[in-house]
């Protein structure tokens, strides 16, 4: 078979993509070489490959959604908020919500003119459906940050947004099928974090996510893609740790 040219004429040879099967043994040969231990190389490769490799996610009909929810990306600081520390401290004020969360409320907004359907969103994107599409609070529940007693802001984690909805829904099953939008490279996140938290969710087939990164977020993490995606492979390994230490010692 002939080498595979890429789009642009040139002679540079673009290699086809490894299948799970074949890259899960190569992690394991690797692994098995570097720890010497075939049983624990097995347990951990399953983490590795979804953690490292596997950003798609599900998608359903916006025919079949029953609610949206929401999640936010970084902000914009403004002269009061400052930023975020890059060790997670409380930004000092609230900030602006920024162009990535503007986007979002795009994304929501075009859910909604296939489906109209309740909204959650976390408040930075709830002011933009507010202020640009003028959604009211028979549709829109916006969920607004918590302000610690020095006011300061204290970040919301997604766990704690999608338990906030699914508290104001009256229920997972309350919702039906959720349509959850977030960044592109959060949304896989979101949803798992959805699923969590009872919802039955995925992305709306029909509407994509936006990609874009504010190199002037207030969440330094936030800023571009190869900084955001180790954090969040951090946060998805963290979930599993936790996860994995609580079914193998359940009391403790």
């Amino acid at each position: 078979m002939a080498p595979l040219l890429s789009a642009c004429g040139g002679d540079d040879v673009t290699s086809a993509p490894v299948t799970d099967a074949a890259l899960a043994a190569q992690m394991s040969s690797k692994l098995n070489a570097q720890l010497g231990d075939a049983a624990t190389v097995n347990a951990i490769v399953p983490a590795l490959t979804d953690v490292g490799f596997t950003w798609d996610r599900p998608t359903v009909p916006a025919a079949q959604v029953g609610a949206i929810v929401a999640y936010s990306f970084g902000n914009r600081p403004n002269a009061a908020s400052g930023n975020t520390s890059s060790t997670g401290g409380n930004q000092t004020a609230l900030p602006d919500p920024g162009p990535v969360n503007e986007a979002l409320s795009d994304a929501v907004y075009r859910i909604r003119q296939l489906k109209p359907v309740k909204v959650y969103a976390q408040w930075e994107i709830a002011r933009f459906l507010v202020s640009k599409y003028g959604m009211g609070a028979d549709v829109l529940s916006s969920i607004e940050p918590v302000i610690a007693s020095d006011g300061s802001i204290v970040y919301l984690s997604t766990a704690g947004v999608a338990a906030v909805a699914v508290s104001r829904a009256g229920g997972a099953a309350a919702m039906g099928t959720v349509a959850v939008v977030g960044h592109r490279d959060h949304a896989k996140r979101c949803i798992q974090t959805s699923q969590q938290a009872g919802m039955k969710a995925a992305a709306v087939a029909e509407v994509s996510l936006p990609t874009i990164y504010d190199p002037q977020s207030g969440q330094p993490w936030t800023r571009n893609r190869s900084l955001y995606l180790v954090h969040d492979m951090y946060a998805q390994m963290l979930g599993r740790a936790v996860t994995a230490t609580m079914q193998a010692f359940p009391k403790g």
